[in-house]
């Protein structure tokens, strides 16, 4: 899973893409994984806005990833799981990313003080820079809100 998704690296930010080396965003980085991986995706996506599912207050994201993905308990870290990320405190979970190492210490989870997070990254597709491994910082720790990994 690590060195497919690492495969993406480079791959610039396309919303609602799902192209390896022509565009993704961090959606598409998950289904081109999978069709990569296992076969023809389960479910395509409804065609959506960047501020998707926000107005209804709905976790679209998450039950899609409850449907296809097996959910892991969160501290349970390792590489190769999808993560699901809040970006703002009380919005919906719209960002997706592979875990791609894990830290130094199994106690990083929540970021707490003095965890230790050396070496924790995961790979995204952002907006602006395209599929790129970024540590996984505890800014980006806190607003995970779920783990799975591809069935």
């Amino acid at each position: 899973m690590v060195s497919a998704a690492r495969g993406w690296i480079g791959t610039p930010y396309v919303h609602q893409a799902s192209c390896k080396g022509a565009g993704c965003d961090c959606l598409g980085l998950i289904r081109g994984l999978w069709r990569e991986l296992l076969g023809c995706e389960p479910e395509i996506p409804p065609a959506y806005t960047m501020d998707w599912s926000e107005p209804q207050g709905a976790e679209a994201l998450w039950l899609a990833a409850r449907r296809h993905l097996v959910e892991k308990p969160l501290p349970a870290a390792a590489p190769g799981d999808v993560i699901l990320f809040r970006m703002r405190q009380g919005s919906v979970a719209k960002h997706l990313g592979v875990q791609s190492a894990a830290c130094a210490s199994p106690a990083w989870f929540g970021g707490q003080a003095g965890s230790r997070t050396q070496g924790a990254a995961f790979i995204h597709a952002y907006a602006g820079r395209g599929v790129v491994e970024s540590p996984l910082s505890p800014p980006w720790q806190r607003r995970i809100v779920a783990r799975f990994r591809f069935p």
